[in-house]
């Protein structure tokens, strides 16, 4: 599997942990993360969280967030301004998805388009 990750944004923790509610109400190719830090050690830790049904090869998807962070400098200071200047009250928000999955999940809810 390949998997893919990338920071989309910063949110409320309120509306963050209600987008989460309805994301788990039905399947998805992909997983948030939310994080009140932007640091690689904090996502790293919010991967704990994904849910085991996934099958997913955690290790894999370590790497992955590593890479990302290595090679995304720019855009990592980027939102880690972001964040700071949201407040206290918000997250950091991340996507990371089984390539495939995801690829499937875009093409679906294109084909649903009239």
């Amino acid at each position: 599997m390949e998997y893919s990750f990338e920071i989309v944004g910063v949110a409320p923790v309120v509306s963050f942990f209600d987008q989460q509610q309805e994301i788990h109400s039905r399947p998805v190719g992909a997983e948030y993360l939310g994080a009140y830090r932007c640091t690689l050690d904090a996502f790293i830790q919010s991967i704990e969280t994904i849910p085991n049904r996934r099958n997913w090869q955690l290790d894999r998807v370590v790497d992955t967030v590593i890479h990302f962070w290595l090679n995304n400098a720019e855009s990592v200071r980027h939102w880690k301004q972001r964040l700071e200047d949201a407040g206290a009250q918000n997250l950091l928000v991340a996507r990371v998805a089984d390539l495939e999955a995801l690829r499937m999940e875009f093409e679906s809810l294109l084909g649903q388009q009239p």
